[in-house]
């Protein structure tokens, strides 16, 4: 089937794409300035503005103006109430949601009794309904995503260096205020017009979710509104398919699109190659384990020679983690066993004066440099031999003028050589 001509299935498809678009882009923006909770806050200040246009007018563009005054108005007060009040972003935000969201629901209650029918239509816009777009709400979209694409692209220069340094950005004299104020407004109209297919409840999700996606995927602002786009793109066809595939369920549309991308959301968060959480937990396991080896490396450096258990007490870890580790360095050839003790080979010694070698260089570091007494620098430097690179190494010792004793008058080992 051809969900693009198809009369029925065409305005449900296009608009969940052009809506998803416009959200996705001008939430990126919202992400980077950790505004996501101004997108969630006018989101709901929307609902009295839907109310009190159906009570006008009971025609969509009446509840979508009626939509953007309440967001605007929300907007005001919460400057108003930074500014003036002095109250910090997190406080105002919560409180104007909660205080538009109550007063909606306040006069909705009052409409469903005097006009239930009113009051259908009005829930309309309460949880979405983009199974019921017409051709008209493409036109819509379609030019708020016009409107977003041409903002960025010719504001994008602008508003990288305002996100990224709002100082430097003043100095060169750009118009902060006005591209603020412009972002906002479009935020708005996005959160408006984005509330007719998923909802007062969930369009925020549509604004963060694709964000934090792209985010975790890359570091560049011009690919991350891409992805972000495409994400939402992706969101929106993928949402709006399942809802027309799987009608014997009843799904509604909205939700469905907002589950797409919060599970695509989450995937990129569990499995993105340098920022997913599960990359993350394996460099960790990963560091730990070379920690232990070294830790190994050292502990037989100064002993000369040792058995596992006494060892094992000594780094305080378990003889089966012990042993595996032994093991690892036998099979790299640096230790070797000899009735039941254990001591470094010539390359596993030259290995070991290394982690030597940086531990009480980083203890002079902290003395001569930053004042710390002598007894106080051990357990810093138990933790920075570990990763201190080659080229730290070097500057240590141009900085240090390459010292030949730590604080406690114990020689460090020279500079070895590793190919």
């Amino acid at each position: 089937m051809n969900y693009f001509l198809d009369p029925v299935f065409r305005a449900p498809i296009l608009g969940a794409l052009l809506m998803c678009l416009s959200a996705s882009l001008i939430g990126v923006i919202a992400y980077i300035r950790r505004r996501s909770l101004v997108s969630e806050t006018l989101s709901h200040a929307t609902y009295p503005g839907i109310v009190l246009g159906a009570c006008i007018a009971t025609f969509d563009v009446s509840m979508l103006i009626g939509a953007f005054v309440s967001a605007l108005a929300a907007l005001w007060l919460v400057h108003a109430m930074q500014t003036r009040l002095k109250l910090s972003s997190d406080a105002v935000l919560c409180a104007v949601l909660v205080t538009f969201l109550g007063l909606g629901v306040l006069i909705a209650s009052h409409l469903q009794f005097s006009n239930p029918k009113l009051y259908s239509k009005v829930q309309v816009f309460l949880f979405g309904q983009a199974a019921t777009l017409m051709d008209v709400h493409i036109v819509m979209y379609a030019a708020l995503a016009a409107v977003v694409i041409l903002f960025l692209a010719f504001h994008f220069h602008s508003l990288k260096a305002i996100n990224f340094d709002r100082l430097f950005s003043q100095s060169i004299g750009l118009k902060i205020k006005w591209i603020d104020t412009l972002t906002l407004i479009l935020l708005a109209l996005a959160v408006v017009i984005g509330i007719r297919s998923v909802g007062v409840v969930l369009i925020s999700g549509m604004l963060v979710a694709p964000a934090i996606a792209a985010r975790k995927l890359t570091h560049k602002l011009s690919i991350m509104l891409i992805i972000a786009g495409g994400i939402g793109m992706i969101s929106g066809f993928v949402g709006t398919w399942l809802s027309i595939e799987m009608r014997s369920l009843h799904l509604p549309t909205g939700p469905l699109i907002v589950a797409v991308a919060s599970l695509i959301c989450m995937l990129t968060m569990l499995f993105s190659k340098e920022q997913g959480l599960i990359a993350r937990g394996v460099r960790v396991l990963v560091f730990r384990r070379q920690c232990k080896i070294e830790n190994v490396l050292k502990s037989l450096w100064k002993s000369g020679q040792t058995d596992l258990r006494s060892l094992s007490g000594h780094l305080g870890i378990r003889p089966l983690s012990g042993r595996m580790v032994l093991s690892r360095l036998i099979r790299q050839g640096w230790c070797e066993t000899c009735q039941g003790k254990y001591a470094l080979t010539t390359d596993g010694k030259r290995r070991a004066s290394h982690i030597v070698r940086l531990h009480r260089l980083w203890e002079v570091y902290l003395t001569s440099q930053l004042g710390m007494t002598a007894d106080k620098v051990h357990r810093s430097a138990e933790e920075m031999e570990h990763i201190l690179s080659p080229d730290l190494e070097i500057r240590l010792i141009e900085l240090l003028k390459n010292p030949k004793k730590d604080p406690h008058a114990q020689p460090i080992p020279k500079k070895e050589h590793f190919s």
